[in-house]
């Protein structure tokens, strides 16, 4: 990560700015895989993954596929998972507004009362690292809201299957309904419904430029969405009482999302900057996606500012 010190503020939108990304066949792609799924449902499915992912898939996760996850789960993940979901569960409960009545002037009472989502479609990428801490914080907000239904769609891996903890996750969370599809003609699916997919109310969860732009395009026809996910990103403030592997790890943890990625770090001393600077080139060295993240942190900085006031 490169270290930038005590920058002008002229300069600090630039510093800031993230690396932009422009692919003007990106729509009429997504927009081709919309409308097969639209017309031909399961079959364009089907089809779609033998163009791109060069397999043939079951579209549905079976009951019982489900119920074995568990057993290729190490006991520390599902306790890890069990502890998150507690947490997360708490949280969210405490945040569930209440019906509120007021009566605006006598005999005129104004009612605004929170009803769930029936039915609530959530995608949760693939790649090289099972997301399932993306399924709790997707699930359990719309179990606590209290959605009638919960379907979840993601990606096979290359072995054609699930990662088994995101089965897990899923299956410790209630969902009963989860699909073997990823990329925009997941988001297709969830939205127009197939002959396997029932059709959702709204749409939640990140992924790449397909799934986002999938999702905005369907936003504006047939489906609500929670928002358009960019890609992983933080900025972290630090002071020098902070504990410099702790800041590393903390920025290597959204780095490794992907190599478009991007963190920041503002600190107040060049010796703290070189610190974590040298912490992360110390666990970078252990990381399985090493790659992704080396990349990532090549468009990514630590800044080094007069005050915690000019940080903020």
């Amino acid at each position: 990560m490169e270290i930038t010190l005590y920058p002008p503020k002229s300069l600090w939108p630039s510093l800031c700015r993230r690396p932009l990304r422009d692919d003007p066949l990106l729509r009429a792609r997504v927009e081709d895989i919309l409308s097969r799924v639209r017309e031909d449902g399961d079959a364009a499915l089907r089809q779609l993954s033998m163009e791109i992912d060069r397999r043939e898939v079951e579209i549905a996760v079976s009951e019982a596929e489900l119920e074995a996850a568990e057993a290729k789960v190490s006991a520390d993940v599902r306790e890890a998972i069990q502890k998150a979901a507690a947490n997360i569960r708490a949280f969210h409960q405490a945040q569930l507004p209440r019906e509120i009545c007021v009566e605006t002037i006598p005999g005129v009472t104004c009612t605004q009362r929170p009803v769930p989502i029936r039915r609530a479609g959530l995608y949760i990428p693939g790649g090289t690292a099972p997301l399932f801490s993306t399924v709790l914080m997707l699930a359990i907000p719309a179990s606590v809201a209290g959605c009638q239904e919960v379907i979840l769609c993601s990606p096979a891996g290359q072995n054609g299957e699930i990662a088994a903890e995101v089965l897990y996750a899923a299956r410790f969370c209630g969902i009963r309904r989860v699909f073997r599809v990823g990329g925009a003609q997941a988001i297709a699916a969830m939205a127009y419904g197939t002959a396997t997919i029932p059709r959702v109310d709204k749409i939640f969860g990140p992924g790449n430029r397909y799934v986002t732009t999938a999702k905005q395009l369907l936003s504006m026809q047939t489906v609500a969405i929670d928002m358009p996910a960019g890609p992983s990103e933080v900025m972290i403030v630090a002071d020098d009482t902070a504990i410099p592997a702790f800041v590393a790890a903390d920025l290597l943890s959204q780095a490794e999302h992907g190599a478009d990625s991007q963190v920041m770090l503002l600190c107040l001393s060049e010796a703290f900057a070189q610190r974590v600077q040298e912490e992360v080139g110390k666990q970078l060295k252990a990381l399985s996606r090493a790659n992704f993240t080396q990349e990532a942190l090549t468009h990514s900085r630590i800044i080094v500012l007069e005050s915690l006031d000019d940080a903020i």
